[in-house]
Order: structure tokens, then C-alpha cells, then sequence
């Protein structure tokens, strides 16, 4: 692999997401880097969301004024204030990321070259400006079922076209992935990643910071990105290859 090789980075989006957005902004289905390709399959869930008011406790799995807000937000997403999807994440991942902190330069690599497999919109940019609002990927909507699996194909096909001859470096979580199948023919190389403990058992919950952390150092490294998967240093996980090709 030579050093000129794109690169791009595929994290899941958070649970915690930051409020409201700019005032100027008005969040359609077409917005984005993959608004055109995947307007279709956003309209509709976001009609089905609308269809269930918002969506039960059960689907969005939270309760009380948590289950308000994200009843609300799913119910004002056509036309809502948007953030960039690095500022509307605000999981454990994402702080540890900390795009902010990074160079004018870095951030700008990151923006488009991490993507976001998302529940709501399918595919998404660091960059891209999204709304408020509360759906996992692993949830069952009716009349969509799984929405991994209903996504599965329209995603696929998207992102493999979209990152044809580049590096891709999956970080995603198993519900995540699973909405994603990657293209042997198409990507160039492909490397499938969690965090393990040093004595090789699944980092889970606590693994996230860690994930957060490689991110960073595979966007500040990303002129060769497999040297940075070997040179990742933390002090409670190593980096697992569970697929690659």
C-alpha cells in the first residue's frame, strides 16, 4: 500500500446528541455528502417516524423527559436546526476524538473522511449538518422491520461505490456493522476493528474512550493508516483485526 491511498474512517454515531442546532440552518432529507443517494430511504423513515409520533419508549429505548425530547425532536426533523454531525455527537467516542482540538487541516480530512452509519439518515459525513433526533440502528420500525438489515443494501452499494479504490477502516459496533457489507472489489483494502483487552477479551462499554482515541490517531496518521493501526499505544486495550482484506 502506498502512502497516497485515501483513507476513510467508519465510527457509529452517539445516543447523547448536543440540542437545537443554528438558526439559519433547515435540515432536509437531500442535505449532505449522501443526501442525493439516500433521500428516498430518509423520507420514509422519517414519515414512519412521524406515523408512530415520535416513536414508543420501546423503539427509541429511553423514558420520561429523555423520551420527550427524542419523541419531539423525531417529530420536527423536516426543517430543524442542524449542527455538524462531529458537534451533534456527544457520546464517549466522540469526546475522545475531540476533532476540536485538532489542527485547521486535520479537522478538514476529518469532516469528509469519517462516516457515520446512522439509524435516521443511512450515511453520513463528520462535516455533514444533521438535526436533533433518536433512532438506533439495531431498531425494529414498523413497516421497515431491523433497520440494519433494511438499510443493508442501499448502504452497501453506497458506501463501497463512494470509497472505491481507499482504505477503510471499520470501527463500527456489530449492530452498526451489520448494516454494512463491504466490497472486495471495490475497496482497496479493508481492515474491520474492535478494541481488546491485552489478555485478548472484548473491551465493551469501557472500550469506547479507546475507540474515540484510535480514531484521532488514524485522522492525524491517515497518509499511512495501517503503520497507525500498528503504532496505536493505550494503556488498557490493543487493536483486534477482525476482518480484512
Amino acid at each position: 500500500m502506498t502512502s497516497n491511498n485515501k483513507l476513510f474512517i467508519l465510527l457509529p454515531p452517539s445516543e447523547g446528541k448536543a440540542p437545537s442546532g443554528a438558526t439559519s440552518t433547515k435540515f432536509k432529507e437531500t442535505d449532505g455528502k449522501f443526501g442525493k443517494s439516500l433521500a428516498k430511504q430518509r423520507a420514509e423513515i422519517i414519515s414512519a417516524l412521524r406515523i408512530q409520533n415520535g416513536g414508543s419508549q420501546k423503539l427509541l429505548g429511553v423514558s420520561g423527559t429523555h423520551l420527550l425530547r427524542a419523541q419531539q425532536a423525531n417529530l420536527a426533523l423536516r426543517g430543524a436546526k442542524t449542527l455538524p454531525a462531529r458537534e451533534r455527537y456527544t457520546g464517549v467516542v466522540w469526546d475522545h476524538l475531540d476533532l476540536a482540538s485538532l489542527t485547521s487541516a486535520q479537522q478538514k480530512f476529518a469532516d469528509a473522511n469519517i462516516i457515520i452509519v446512522s439509524g435516521l439518515l443511512g450515511l453520513v459525513c463528520a462535516g455533514d449538518a444533521i438535526p436533533d433526533y433518536r433512532l438506533k440502528i439495531g431498531a425494529s420500525l414498523a413497516p421497515m422491520g431491523k433497520l440494519s438489515t433494511w438499510w443493508r443494501e442501499t448502504i452497501s452499494l453506497t458506501l463501497n461505490k463512494y470509497c472505491a479504490g481507499a482504505v477503510v477502516i471499520d470501527l463500527l459496533p456489530q449492530e452498526h456493522s451489520a448494516a454494512f457489507v463491504p466490497n472486495e472489489k471495490l475497496l482497496n483494502e479493508y481492515f474491520r476493528i474492535d478494541l481488546a483487552t491485552k489478555s485478548g477479551t472484548a473491551g465493551g462499554h469501557d472500550a469506547k474512550a479507546a475507540k474515540g482515541r484510535l480514531a484521532r490517531h488514524l485522522v492525524t496518521n491517515h497518509s499511512n493508516p495501517v503503520a497507525a493501526l500498528k503504532t496505536f499505544k493505550d494503556p488498557k486495550f490493543k487493536v483486534r483485526v477482525l476482518k480484512k482484506f
